[in-house]
């Protein structure tokens, strides 16, 4: 009886312990801090673009749309 306790324990043990999913977790987490930079970076981006063409069209006297 404690043979069978003892076996079906290591082999919870041997299920749980193995780490391919935990790679597949880092992967995934460094997946998306990079998504989180680049997102940030773009929209930096876009707003410093879109004060560029501002000035642009202030400056060739265009009225801007709105």
């Amino acid at each position: 009886m404690f043979s069978k306790f003892n076996e079906a324990l290591l082999k919870l043990w041997v299920r749980f312990s193995d780490e391919d999913g935990q790679a597949l977790a880092e992967y995934g987490l460094i997946l998306g801090l990079i998504a989180v930079v680049c997102i940030i970076a773009l929209t930096g981006i876009g707003l410093a673009v879109s004060g560029q063409l501002g000035q642009v069209s202030a400056a060739l006297g265009g009225g801007g749309g709105s």
